[in-house]
């Protein structure tokens, strides 16, 4: 069970840091260097994007919390 949890643990920081680089690669590079993006989405609110990252970030934090708080009993 304890190598399940730092597994999953593991897998969701790594998740963290790379899918904002993934998500980057969107970015076109024109002809004169200067870097172009698509249009912004209208803002107003956590987009699913914004909620899955801080959920995982949540759950992560409880699992290692969790652990070790039982490592000390």
């Amino acid at each position: 069970m304890k190598k399940l949890v730092l597994l999953v643990t593991a897998a969701l920081v790594a998740m963290l840091i790379l899918v904002p680089s993934a998500m980057a690669q969107d970015t076109l590079v024109a002809s004169g260097g200067q870097t172009t993006a698509p249009p912004l989405p209208p803002s107003g609110g956590a987009t699913p994007s914004v909620l899955l990252p801080a959920a995982a970030l949540l759950v992560g934090a409880g699992l290692v919390g969790y652990a070790l708080v039982r490592r000390r009993r």
